[in-house]
């Protein structure tokens, strides 16, 4: 080759060997390079053995199991309230006084004939003793012995009639000064004093505040799951975070026409008085309880032919078919009865939507991974 053809040749192998470069270049770029993708605590969870319950959800109001509306028996004046709302009474603990004096007159006028009416009933009886010796010894006839004895006769009928009217007299007495009917808190004050009463009007509530009742209700297609003694989970406005539970004591023999829901109450241990009554609860009657292998419903996509969960292993993210079990509505879980294992990874919420085979990592912090409370 002439030195010409070899001048003429280099520049040619120079945007070969250029090409060539930036064709090995462009392959490289070509191939795709997974990123890493951090999640953060909040959207792991670790599957772990829980209890799982499931049962109808329910919800209503709080009442006291014994509510007292005490009632004036007698008409007079208050002339004193004694307990305002809210103080704590025991049973016999005097809470209102009405004016006594028309109706202690009575009594005394009641008393007063009883015992003249036992003088009499006295004084028959001794006539009538005396009437049956004589007629013994032959010196009266046996008509005057007859009239001695319904003499005594009448003369007792009185005397139990005047009884009756000093009982009756005694408990309207007693009435004027009204009394707590057990061991309770006063709730309501409808009277003051100066007010005229007449027997029926309102005077106090007292409320024992030692049993709560939950008046609630449940679909009439999920009775069958509601039985007497069944336990009962629920939790009350104003006392965030804390769990509460009771039996159903009482269910409804027929359920509403209108919302086809049916009534039950749900008594409620209230030692330490902590509830009170008029509070909105929701929960639910556990019906049945196991534990299981349990995850967040928002870890389970359940679109396709068969739920799914997205599970971190090896640092990747796979697709896992798993089978469902009992769902807790209550706290939004659900049971896996196969495809995972205690302790797999889970990935939750807008994290379950990562593609397949992608890394991931935990974002660090003071925050841990979700896990199931033990049973």
């Amino acid at each position: 080759m002439t030195p010409h053809r070899t001048m003429a040749l280099l520049p040619t192998l120079a945007a070969a060997a250029l090409l060539a470069g930036c064709g090995g270049k462009g392959a490289q770029a070509d191939t795709p390079v997974a990123t890493t993708v951090t999640v953060s605590p909040d959207n792991i969870f670790v599957v772990a053995r829980a209890t799982i319950t499931s049962g109808p959800a329910i919800a209503g109001s709080l009442v006291a199991d014994r509510t007292a509306s005490i009632r004036a028996e007698v008409a007079g004046s208050v002339v004193a309230v004694l307990q305002d709302p809210g103080a704590r009474v025991t049973k016999g603990t005097p809470l209102v006084r009405i004016d006594d004096a028309a109706i202690r007159d009575a009594w005394l006028s009641a008393k007063s004939g009883v015992t003249q009416a036992e003088l009499a009933a006295d004084l028959a009886r001794r006539d009538l003793e005396r009437a049956e010796k004589l007629l013994a010894a032959g010196a009266v006839a046996a008509n005057a012995v007859e009239q001695a004895r319904r003499a005594a006769l009448g003369a007792q009928a009185t005397l139990e009639d005047a009884r009756a009217r000093l009982a009756s007299a005694q408990k309207n007495l007693d009435n004027t000064v009204v009394k707590a009917p057990y061991d309770g808190v006063v709730s309501e004050r409808q009277v003051n004093p100066g007010d005229v009463v007449t027997p029926g009007a309102p005077l106090v509530t007292v409320v024992d505040p030692s049993t709560m009742r939950l008046e609630g209700s449940v679909p009439a297609d999920q009775l069958g799951a509601v039985q007497l003694g069944a336990p009962v989970s629920f939790t009350v406005t104003g006392y965030p975070g804390r769990t509460f539970t009771g039996t159903i004591s009482n269910i409804y023999p027929s359920a509403d026409p209108g919302t086809r829901q049916v009534r039950l109450y749900a008594r409620i241990p209230n030692a330490g008085h902590g509830l009170v009554a008029g509070l909105f609860a929701s929960g639910r009657v556990a019906s049945a309880s196991h534990a299981a292998l349990v995850a967040p419903l928002t870890a389970v996509d359940q679109r396709g032919l068969k739920p799914t969960v997205a599970r971190v292993r090896g640092g990747k993210v796979e697709i896992v078919e798993v089978a469902l079990g009992t769902r807790d509505e209550a706290t939004e879980h659900v049971e896996l009865t196969s495809g995972v294992a205690a302790g797999d990874t889970l990935l939750v919420g807008a994290a379950a939507g990562i593609t397949p085979g992608t890394p991931v990592r935990v974002s660090s912090g003071a925050d841990r991974p979700t896990t199931a409370k033990q049973p």
